[in-house]
């Protein structure tokens, strides 16, 4: 809505100065402001806060109104865990619901919707937002930790996930896929991303430490990308276990995107500074982004602990997936493992747990995801959640740092 105000503004000041006379469009000229990213991002952010203050009370009041409590596993299930928290029973989950609509709205009024990656990030959102609603309400209805099956929740993953890895193939402007120097000239974009100067395809995958594709997958793009996006989902689901955890994460790893997003999509810092891949269209990104930090922020303001409210797995699934699809638009997929160091370390402890008590019928840490083995191991709660705050932004350092080791 605002570039929209801003074209406006500026069909009128040409005309006005084609005419050589002063009207309306010179008296706004500080309607200029709406053409830059780093504007308009600003205000998603405070605007995507904003809103998550104002309206979270209400949206706490209602879900408490509605019961819609947080389900506790029993103490034959998690033991000593149960003991610990036991005060959370009650809980509101759904809280979700509050991200996910200050970051659409804001991103609605601040970005330019129709951008093809604000378009798919925002999508693969709020659909995984949708199903993780199903599931929390499954939960609450059912009064269990067992939601939608695993089975079910894997399987509209991947239609979501797939959907959105074969947009971003498939189009043009964006992958570059059968674009030739000619139909750019003629369409007035570069052939999808360059990479040190020269065209790359979206099925080239790129490190920041290598000034050329490592490797190029062809449609084995889309089964790859799929995967990633499936496991960021799931990976900040797990992380979501403690008062503001996930959150927290979620922030630092919003903003260190919405920074790679800003200097990929401009040409002197990506290709001739950096080295990174560029999209003169992927910088767009970085205003969703910050509205998902702002959402982030407001949010945990009820969620710090002790949490007012829980954000879900309509929280946790739609943030995952977002940051996910996110990553694949940047080019920076494989960065991802390092900026979201949290989450994936989270999602390979749960995997190491299974597969060591599977082959050894032994257990390799007190409890997984491992946010609870170093509760069981004696961290309060608050030390274990600061010190995954402070983990997960020295490693979004770490990651923005290796653009320019080479």
């Amino acid at each position: 809505m605002l570039y929209w105000i801003y074209e406006w503004w500026r069909a009128a000041f040409e005309s006005e100065v084609a005419a050589n006379k002063e009207g309306l469009a010179h008296a706004l000229s500080f309607l200029n402001l709406l053409q830059y990213i780093t504007f308009r991002g600003a205000v998603a952010c405070l605007m995507a806060f904003g809103l998550s203050i104002a309206v979270g009370p209400r949206v706490i009041r209602r879900l408490i109104s509605l019961k819609v409590g947080q389900p506790i596993r029993t103490a034959e299930e998690v033991h000593k865990l149960a003991e610990l928290h036991g005060g959370k029973v009650g809980t509101p989950t759904m809280g979700g619901v509050l991200i996910l609509g200050s970051v659409l709205i804001s991103t609605l009024v601040c970005a330019r919707p129709l951008n093809p990656f604000v378009a798919v990030c925002a999508c693969s959102m709020g659909a995984l937002g949708l199903l993780g609603f199903v599931d929390d309400y499954t939960k609450v209805k059912l009064k269990s930790s067992d939601g939608v099956s695993a089975r079910q929740k894997l399987f509209w993953q991947l239609v979501v996930a797939v959907v959105a890895s074969s947009f971003l193939y498939f189009k043009t402007e964006i992958s570059g896929f059968g674009a030739t120097p000619e139909m750019a000239e003629r369409l007035g974009y570069q052939p999808g991303y360059l990479l040190g100067g020269e065209p790359m395809k979206f099925s080239q995958v790129s490190f920041p430490l290598f000034k050329g594709p490592i490797i190029d997958l062809g449609f084995l793009i889309i089964p790859f990308y799929a995967a990633i996006i499936i496991g960021c989902s799931n990976a900040v689901n797990l992380t979501d276990g403690l008062d503001g955890l996930a959150t927290g994460c979620t922030i630092t790893v919003s903003l260190a995107y919405a920074a790679l997003a800003y200097l990929a999509g401009h040409h002197f810092m990506a290709n001739d500074y950096l080295t990174i891949p560029y999209n003169r269209f992927v910088g767009e990104l970085s205003v969703f982004l910050l509205a998902l930090a702002g959402a982030g922020f407001g949010f945990l303001w009820f969620n710090c602990h002790p949490a007012k409210v829980f954000m879900g797995d309509t929280g946790s699934l739609a943030i995952g997936g977002a940051l996910g699809t996110a990553a694949l638009c940047v080019k920076q997929e494989l960065l991802l493992v390092i900026i979201g160091g949290v989450f994936v370390m989270e999602a390979l402890s749960v995997m190491l747990q299974v597969g060591s008590f599977k082959l050894r019928r032994k257990r390799i840490f007190a409890m997984a995801p491992i946010h609870h083995h170093f509760e069981l191991r004696g961290w309060h709660e608050s030390q274990v959640i600061i010190r995954f705050w402070i983990l997960s932004i020295m490693l979004a350092l770490a990651g923005i740092a290796l653009l320019k080791i080479v």
